[in-house]
């Protein structure tokens, strides 16, 4: 799949995964497979929550991996539809986040078998709503 054009350039996400986490690879892989171009680091304990902090993630909504593209973060098992529709509305807020690690999000096992859940969009004042609901499959 060729990569994602954003403005002429293509789409470029960061992500932080946690210091040996399956899930984490399966998601950046994930996001390459969805057209993405991908970098990505390891980080462990403190520097990653850190990381975390510093983009702005509300504790609450943490998961094991942090992306970022484009002035955004991507916390959690994020669906690429969501990425791709965050960048084509530009809304004025920090990020998306799928909290915990539901069954079934990309990167968490088979979508035939998803548990549902929501993605969040959330606000600069760290406040969230949903932004896409996932029913169970």
């Amino acid at each position: 799949m060729p990569h994602l054009a954003i403005s002429g350039s293509p789409a470029l996400i960061h992500v932080v995964e946690g210091t040996g986490c399956e899930c984490c690879k399966q998601w950046t892989r994930y996001l390459q497979e969805n057209g993405f171009e991908v970098t990505h680091e390891e980080r462990f304990g403190v520097l990653l929550m850190q990381h975390k902090l510093d983009l702005g993630v509300p504790v609450e909504v943490s998961s094991c991996h942090t992306g970022s593209i484009d002035g955004y973060f991507l916390e959690g098992h994020v669906p690429a539809a969501d990425i791709r529709k965050l960048l084509r509305e530009r809304p004025d807020a920090r990020g998306l986040a799928v909290p915990g690690m539901p069954y079934g999000s990309p990167g968490m096992g088979p979508e035939s078998n998803r548990e549902a859940y929501d993605v969040l969009l959330i606000r600069r004042d760290g406040s969230g709503e949903v932004f896409t609901h996932y029913p169970a499959a």
